[in-house]
């Protein structure tokens, strides 16, 4: 039985690869594995020890902490808990598109965009 933690660091591992563009394949090679084992890891169906995850952080550009970001939020809508959680962000292929295009536009923009998606989520 997969741990809710194994799982949401396996999602994280994904949307991490995703943005950056890397496939499996690439992150395998990158941490000198194969790439079957990175789908275990991204299913949760494998834990990923602390070395291997400090060979992931690395190839994928990012601090161990951001595999453990939202982790309190995701445990808790996993176990029932939290029930105005959203339904799987990482999963969901519009949102990464969304996250993406985000990334994509430059850093004082964004941050107006950001501002105006605030503002607009308090009115509705």
């Amino acid at each position: 039985m997969t741990h809710p933690v194994d799982v949401h660091v396996g999602k994280r591992i994904r949307h991490r690869r995703w943005l950056v563009g890397m496939t499996q394949q690439q992150l395998a090679e990158h941490v000198g594995i194969k790439f079957q084992q990175i789908q275990k890891y991204e299913t949760g169906a494998n834990r990923v020890s602390a070395s291997r995850l400090w060979d992931i952080s690395k190839a994928l550009q990012v601090s161990i902490s951001f595999f453990f970001e939202g982790i309190e939020e995701a445990t808790a809508a996993d176990t029932g808990m939290d029930k105005a959680a959203p339904a799987d962000l990482m999963g969901d292929k519009e949102a990464m598109d969304l996250i993406r295009s985000y990334y994509s536009i430059p850093e004082n923009q964004r941050k107006r965009l950001f501002e105006l998606a605030r503002v607009l989520s308090d009115v509705a």
